[in-house]
C-alpha cells in the first residue's frame, strides 16, 4: 500500500472529520457519487423529455434508424447510454460504500 502525505490527510480530515480516515474517504467518496449521479440521472431525464421515452425503448424502437442517423439522434444515443449505464454504476458503488459505513456502526 502507498503512503498519504500528511498535508493530503490533513485536507481529508478537514474536508470529512470522522472518526477515521477510513470514514473520511468513505464520505467523500460517496459525495463525489452522488454528485455524478445526480448529473447522469439530469442527462437522463433531459432525453426521456425530448424523446417522450425512456432508453430501453428508444434503443429498441430503432430511433437512431428511424431518425436517419443523424449526427443529432447518434450522439444523443451514446450519451443517453453512458448516462443509464453510469447511473447503474454509481448506485452500485453507493451501495457498496453506504454497505460499508452501516457495518462500522
Amino acid at each position: 500500500m502507498s503512503k498519504v502525505a500528511p498535508q493530503t490527510l490533513e485536507i481529508v480530515r478537514q474536508l470529512s472529520p470522522a472518526p477515521s480516515i477510513e470514514a473520511s474517504l468513505r464520505q467523500i467518496l460517496a459525495s463525489e457519487i452522488r454528485r455524478r449521479l445526480n448529473r447522469y440521472e439530469l442527462i437522463d431525464r433531459h432525453f426521456r423529455r425530448k424523446y417522450g421515452m425512456d432508453f430501453k425503448e428508444f434503443r429498441e424502437r430503432h430511433v437512431v434508424k428511424e431518425k436517419g442517423y443523424t449526427f443529432e439522434v447518434e450522439s444523443d444515443y451514446c450519451d443517453w447510454e453512458m448516462a443509464v449505464t453510469s447511473v447503474d454504476a454509481l448506485r452500485k458503488q453507493l451501495a457498496q460504500i453506504e454497505s460499508e459505513d452501516a457495518q462500522d456502526s
